[in-house]
């Protein structure tokens, strides 16, 4: 695949964020050491490799000075699980606004389910009946950044408006690069080739039984269409543009930024967390993987590290068409953010 590598300051004006009114990122008035960019020229390519036939991409922009280093950022990537981070964060600029409360009680029904991996549809009745119930939006925000959890990102996303109300805030905050246009009930299904979702599917047992009634040729080519589509995607240039806004309080109200880094920091640790070294924090979203016929489409993470001795990064690792085993996939975003950590 092709790659580029760019090495500035300031790189989120040009790549990001929209020519106008665009939030400028607020860079501290202190003195940081550059980012070893030769040594991330020279080690990441071998890291990306380990992809192969797969592509990985990955960025890191410190926070302090806005410096960025980045690898594949020739296309979009697809979110996959990371999506929650701008669906959370839009969730929390209608708290700001008045129109969403944290304890506010949302409903919900079977019809509303996606598919698992999913925490909501474990709990849900089996087989799926007329139930209704309700959780409160907090709980919905902190289910889709910890657990990724399908059917909670999709309810938070209904309530405050849909993906077009979602794109809307991006767009108002300048941000561009970072799409969301559809459901997970509409990505889960489309990944396979399946038809819509029907709630019967909500557990992992009946949606794969559900799947393999796919033909695998099928199945492989909608995957495969997945990779390329352009729609629920964000380059790498972009989605450390809107972590270095999001770090430094300019999406929404400095409560709000402290509440959702706070919950991305005490969710059950990513993959980038296992490559950083003692006494390091990580903010982060990504999951789930869904994987078929030995092939996972997408992955990705999207993070804010803060090493010990405080300097802190933008992070964001995308991996397409891995036929690698999870432990490998784990290990290939725990290197990368060793070598993150280590060229600072």
């Amino acid at each position: 695949m092709p790659h580029t590598r760019r090495n500035a300051l300031g790189i989120v004006a040009g790549a990001t964020l929209a020519a106008c009114s665009r939030p400028a990122l607020k860079t501290p008035p202190r003195a940081s050491a550059q980012i070893d960019v030769a040594r991330l020229d020279r080690e990441f390519p071998l890291l990306a490799q380990r992809a192969h036939p797969g592509a990985f991409a990955m960025g890191l922009m410190d926070l302090a000075t806005t410096q960025t280093w980045y690898w594949n950022t020739d296309r979009a990537f697809p979110l996959a699980g990371a999506v929650a981070a701008p669906i959370a964060v839009a969730a929390m600029a209608e708290v700001d606004a008045g129109r969403l409360r944290l304890d506010e009680p949302v409903a919900f029904n079977a019809l509303d389910l996606s598919p698992p991996p999913s925490l909501i549809n474990h709990n849900f009745p089996t087989p799926p009946d007329a139930h209704k119930t309700a959780l409160p939006a907090q709980s919905l925000i902190t289910l889709a950044l910890h657990e990724a959890d399908t059917t909670a990102t999709d309810v938070l996303m209904s309530r405050i408006g849909g993906p077009g109300a979602v794109s809307a805030f991006l767009a108002a905050k300048g941000v561009t690069g970072v799409r969301v246009d559809r459901y997970w009930r509409e990505i889960g299904v489309e990944m396979f080739g399946m038809p819509t979702f029907r709630p019967d599917w909500k557990d992992p047992a009946a949606f794969d039984a559900a799947r393999d009634l796919v033909a695998p040729a099928a199945r492989q080519s909608a995957m495969n269409h997945l990779i390329l589509d352009p729609r629920d995607t964000a380059t790498v240039p972009a989605a450390l543009g809107f972590l270095a806004l999001l770090a430094g309080g300019q999406l929404v109200s400095a409560g709000a930024t402290a509440r959702l880094l706070g919950w991305m920091s005490n969710g059950p640790p990513g993959h980038f967390a296992a490559g950083l070294p003692a006494g390091a924090s990580v903010a982060s979203a990504g999951g789930p993987e869904p994987q078929d016929l030995g092939f996972v489409a997408a992955a990705a993470e999207l993070a804010i590290v803060t090493l010990p001795h405080g300097r802190r990064y933008a992070l964001a690792g995308f991996l397409v068409a891995s036929t690698a085993t999870e432990a490998a996939r784990r290990a290939l975003f725990a290197d990368g953010a060793r070598l993150a950590a280590a060229v600072g």
